[in-house]
């Protein structure tokens, strides 16, 4: 997802989204161990997506103080 597709967020959702992804990467991750991925790419593809969601949800945190 794009940065200025995550702006248009709320932080409730941006708060939910990050929960969600970081479940499904920690899933991800552990089936990754056991069996690995045919696309490893998909791993780095949804940490970044983690680390920008975090970032947009800190930008509206700072905006709003």
């Amino acid at each position: 997802m794009k940065a200025t597709e995550l702006r248009e967020k709320t932080v409730e959702e941006l708060v939910e989204m990050v929960a969600q992804a970081k479940a499904d990467y920690q899933q991800m991750m552990l089936n990754h161990a056991v069996s690995p991925m045919q696309n490893t790419a998909k791993i780095k593809a949804d940490r970044r997506d983690i680390a920008r969601m975090l970032t947009v949800l800190r930008e509206k945190e700072l905006n709003n103080n």
